[in-house]
């Protein structure tokens, strides 16, 4: 698997395995195959998709420990795994043990890489920074970054961190431009942050684009509508991407992003040109205090009402 450098030496594979809405969402579907999920899991990595990005939050941590099950006869230092922390646990002591409970469920002693969720207004960023700077200096991570922070966010949590935030993990894709309109993606590539693409083909949307502009493009690589949405990512400076591939076929369609780069002037011909662009994401908005203390709200009465495994 090809791979980008972080800032603090370790790499990154370009194209990750995404977890989200495997067994269930929010709260765990308990009519859920895990075997089916496992499998897919071990059949990803098998094909040289060794990062797997999943969440504290997915299916109530029933995810992570399917993660962990997945791998457990594989050789770590092969993978790279990410986790999260959900908002409502970001403080100091709450962190700490949500990292460690993720890391038991996962079957590992340490993660590749840890994020913060997303913000979280009401605990100071400067505590969850603080764990965040223990689980590093304890070898309890090899990098630490956040998610769906803007430029201020992202500044205020660096100058409280000893350790370098090296990830920004965001919605982003051709019709998701947020991370353009507000310069985030701009600010993380002057100061060589990455930015881990969620959502790359915008719910299976950009998988089925038939526009004039998808199509001359695909015509001149010879490569399916989703293999160029995620090239179009990846090809780009400091930019990775994780996305669902649950079967083999969009495994196979997924791994056809490899191994070329889309030349740069059709980049930005994508850019400039394709159509229905949204320059406001329509799953987690940046900069919208009111709606972030919503989410997180409901963030709270979903633990409250399910609870961690």
């Amino acid at each position: 698997m090809q791979k980008k450098y972080l800032k603090n030496g370790f790499s990154i594979p370009l194209l990750g395995f995404g977890t989200w809405l495997m067994c269930g969402d929010k709260v765990r579907n308990m009519k859920n195959d895990d075997r089916i999920d496992i499998k897919s899991i071990q059949t990803a990595i098998d094909n040289g998709v060794t990062h797997i990005d999943t969440s504290e939050y997915y299916a109530q941590g029933h995810v992570e420990k399917i993660i962990g099950e997945a791998i457990k006869n594989y050789n770590r230092k092969r993978l790279f795994i990410t986790s999260k922390a959900i908002p409502i646990n970001l403080g100091y002591k709450n962190l700490i043990k949500s990292a460690h409970s993720s890391l038991k469920r996962l079957n590992t002693d340490y993660f590749d890489l840890y994020l913060i969720h997303s913000p979280n207004l009401f605990i100071p960023i400067k505590e969850t920074m603080k764990a965040m700077d223990h689980l590093i200096n304890n070898g309890f991570t090899r990098s630490i970054g956040v998610c769906n922070f803007t430029v201020s966010r992202l500044e205020t949590a660096q100058n409280y961190a000893q350790n370098k935030i090296v990830v920004n993990q965001v919605n982003y894709n051709l019709i998701i431009r947020e991370i353009e309109r507000k310069n985030i993606l701009g600010y993380c590539q002057n100061n060589d942050i990455m930015i881990i693409a969620w959502a790359p083909l915008q719910k299976g949307i950009l998988a089925k684009n038939n526009s004039s502009v998808m199509k001359k493009i695909c015509k001149k690589y010879e490569k399916t509508p989703a293999q160029i949405a995620l090239n179009w990512l990846i090809s780009q400076k400091n930019v990775v991407t994780i996305s669902k591939m649950r079967n083999k076929k969009n495994l196979i369609e997924n791994l056809g992003t490899l191994g070329w780069k889309m030349e740069n002037s059709d980049i930005e011909y994508l850019r400039s040109n394709f159509p229905n662009v949204k320059y406001l994401s329509d799953t987690i908005p940046l900069e919208y205090d009111k709606f972030l203390k919503s989410y997180i709200s409901n963030w709270v009465k979903s633990k409250n009402n399910s609870g961690h495994e």
